[in-house]
């Protein structure tokens, strides 16, 4: 078995004043050679953005872009014609492929918004943009991982252009579940949402994280009421 340990103290961090962002792996004037990407997953950053603020009009192709609001609402609109509203308790992704413009602002004047968002290498190059949402709730995580993301359009969650799969899971206080690994060669990335986890060898506070490969199935075993982002991705990349 392989692992990586990244603890939340420890990512990249950056405060603009409207937008404060953590970054797992290296991305904008953040750089940590030993935080360049988990296989095939390229950016997990941990944003708030301030009331009525967000991303002018900016350009993306050739990667999947999956974004999970855990507090707050996003206003989106795209090159595609696409113009909506993600709030917590829903899943955008976009597929960028031969490419597209798109903003995202918070969609309120008084709260703000605190989102996951992912980028994961596609394994298809230059095709057609796609756009989709999906909604989930929380009670179908009850102590187990509920899937959002597959490489299947026609599975559980949405899809995107990778084999790679991403879940959720609500984990009560000294509950044990288990994530099977779902296509071989693929390892996965675990970011504790909040509460504490053992993981492997490790206990993971809020937003620290773990990376796991070669295992076939790792147990997660909730210290307190937890929540756990899973996300699975080739490893050669």
């Amino acid at each position: 078995m392989g692992q990586v340990f990244h603890k939340s103290t420890e990512r990249g961090f950056a405060n603009h004043g409207w937008l404060v962002a953590k970054h797992s792996f290296s991305f904008a004037n953040w750089y940590d050679p030993n935080k360049i990407h988990f296989g095939a997953l390229r950016v997990l950053n941990d944003d708030i953005v301030a009331p009525g603020m967000g991303f002018g009009k900016h350009p993306h192709d050739n990667m999947e872009i999956i974004t999970i609001p855990l507090k707050g609402s996003l206003r989106h609109e795209d090159s595609m014609g696409f113009s909506e509203v993600i709030k917590s308790g829903e899943v955008q992704v976009m597929s960028a492929g031969k490419g597209i413009y798109h903003s995202e602002f918070n969609a309120s004047a008084s709260e703000e918004i605190n989102l996951f968002q992912i980028w994961i290498f596609p394994n298809k190059q230059n095709v057609e943009p796609r756009y989709d949402q999906i909604n989930y709730d929380w009670n179908d995580c009850k102590n187990r991982f509920l899937q959002i993301v597959s490489p299947n359009s026609d599975d559980e969650g949405t899809w995107i252009y990778q084999d790679a799969w991403i879940h959720l899971a609500d984990i009560s206080e000294n509950q044990t579940i288990s994530y099977q690994i779902k296509k071989n060669g693929n390892g996965v990335y675990f970011m504790n949402i909040d509460g504490e986890l053992c993981v492997s060898d490790k206990t993971l506070l809020k937003r620290d994280a773990i990376g796991i490969w070669n295992e076939e199935e790792i147990q997660i075993t909730a210290q307190s009421n937890s929540r756990v982002l899973a996300i699975e991705v080739p490893m050669i990349f």
